[in-house]
């Protein structure tokens, strides 16, 4: 047995697997996007449609069903397999397999139906289960950095325009900027979901006509019959008019609000690492992590990193349902078929990683608060001249003499540290200058940077109140839990 094993494995290692599922993926996105998955939907949806056509009068017994009924889980993917190397059709390839071990069913079994009855109904049903994969997840990653923010939303820190250092900004503040592109990522992803209806029962080109005269065109029990398969499938509405196909409008309509949260993970884990590089924050770090093979010092924030390689891998794969979309030539053509085996489930296998990452990156964030004042000290002095000078009127002295006086001192500053690497000296200068005497005892509390913060706290535990924790009351139940990443 051993060696079986160990045979089988090596066969495994001979060829390729992709990545999302090999290194990365959850169980149950991996899962979701499985051939069991995919066949055993098929053989529901058979049920399904059986179900309720004797429920609208066909001459179908309780016999059959229970035989449908007991054989969903039993595939035979072998003779799948080798049914549709016979006959090229992998519809008609699990018809013929399902019927072989159904013999009493067997003439029942896609009956009226085409081969999109089960494929694309099935996609909707993935479609649906992957956003409902994937909706807890992003819920909990906004959780964690509201916590983060909430309790950064006071401390002070250098921000960035042109990643130039502007007016300070806090740390929790900077994190709610993060958060707000979640959250509208979290109503698309939730539109997007609700928004899915059932395919339902339609013929080989939307109209409804195998069904009807399968009816002796009865049209309310045609109608009655789309209801049935609708409402058992779980589904609220199908759409009322479709090609040979629902429209591939709706792929696109689910990538691209999958790539958006790409682009905001990529823009979030960005962020990190250039904090990183300032040693301001870092991702969590293991005590047995190597950063680097060459370099043991070196603490490289891989997490983000990963986030950002496969989030641009997520916001490229929406060109596919779009070009696919422009092509479908009239009521169908074939040539979306294996475009779309591919890019839909890549696109929610990637979600599903970057979304696991960053939440574990979330859960373990450090912040650096002396790094943090350091950098506001090599900078703050030039910010706080305005105020200085606000403070020499004051007391009677002249803005534009106070301003000049400013700029003489703050050009030779910024000539020690441009020029000498030498830490802002422009306070101690102000301090020997005996024109500002009036001021010295006021330095402290001008240059004390929660003064220069406005007013970010407030916003924050503002912005938290009111669109945060609202927009995650429908997830209260998905928030605990942690996650440990395997590589």
């Amino acid at each position: 047995m051993a060696a079986k094993s160990d045979l089988e494995v090596d066969q495994r290692k001979s060829r390729y697997e992709s990545p999302l599922v090999a290194r990365y993926a959850s169980p149950e996105m991996a899962y979701n996007f499985s051939d069991k998955k995919k066949f055993t939907t098929w053989r529901k949806l058979w049920l399904i449609l059986a179900k309720a056509q004797k429920k609208v009068g066909l001459n179908i017994t309780e016999e059959q069903l229970t035989e449908m009924e007991t054989n969903l889980e039993t595939i035979d993917f072998k003779m799948a397999a080798e049914e549709e190397r016979k006959r090229r059709h992998d519809v008609m390839a699990h018809v013929y397999t399902f019927a072989h071990c159904c013999p009493k069913a067997a003439p029942i079994i896609h009956l009226g139906a085409t081969s999109c009855f089960v494929g694309d109904n099935t996609d909707l049903i993935v479609l649906r289960d992957a956003f409902d994969i994937v909706l807890p997840k992003l819920a909990r990653c906004i959780h964690r950095l509201s916590n983060f923010a909430a309790e950064n939303k006071s401390l002070p820190t250098l921000g960035f325009t042109h990643f130039q250092p502007a007016q300070l900004t806090t740390v929790g503040k900077r994190a709610s900027l993060w958060l707000s592109d979640l959250c509208m990522d979290l109503r698309n992803l939730t539109r997007a979901r609700d928004d899915l209806r059932f395919r339902g029962v339609k013929g080989t080109t939307g109209t409804q006509a195998s069904f009807l005269t399968l009816f002796d065109g009865d049209a309310e029990k045609v109608d009655e019959l789309d209801r049935l398969v609708t409402n058992l499938a779980d589904f609220k509405e199908s759409y009322i008019v479709t090609g040979q196909t629902y429209s591939r409008k709706i792929d696109v309509d689910v990538l691209s609000c999958l790539a958006s949260l790409g682009a905001s993970i990529h823009k979030i884990c960005t962020d990190i690492r250039l904090l990183a590089n300032l040693k301001e924050l870092e991702e969590p770090f293991e005590k047995d992590q190597i950063g680097s093979s060459a370099m043991p010092y070196k603490r490289n924030p891989m997490r983000s990193e990963r986030c950002c390689s496969l989030a641009r891998h997520l916001m490229t794969l929406c060109m596919n349902p779009l070009q696919t979309l422009s092509v479908q030539w009239m009521e169908r053509t074939l040539d979306d078929s294996a475009n779309r085996r591919i890019c839909l489930a890549e696109a929610f296998l990637t979600a599903d990683i970057i979304l696991s990452t960053l939440q574990n990156i979330s859960e373990g964030l450090v912040v650096y608060p002396k790094v943090i004042e350091r950098h506001i000290q090599q900078e703050l002095p030039f910010m706080a001249s305005e105020n200085i000078i606000m403070a020499m009127v004051k007391a009677g002295g002249s803005r534009q003499e106070c301003h000049e006086h400013i700029r003489t001192l703050s050009q030779e500053a910024a000539n020690v540290v441009k020029q000498e690497g030498g830490d802002n000296d422009l306070v101690e200068r102000i301090k020997r200058t005996e024109y500002f005497t009036p001021v010295w005892d006021q330095l402290d509390q001008l240059l004390d940077p929660k003064t220069f913060i406005g007013r970010a706290p407030e916003q924050v535990t503002q912005f938290i109140t009111k669109e945060v924790t609202p927009a995650l009351e429908p997830y209260k139940e998905h928030l605990a839990g942690t996650v440990e990443l395997t590589l």
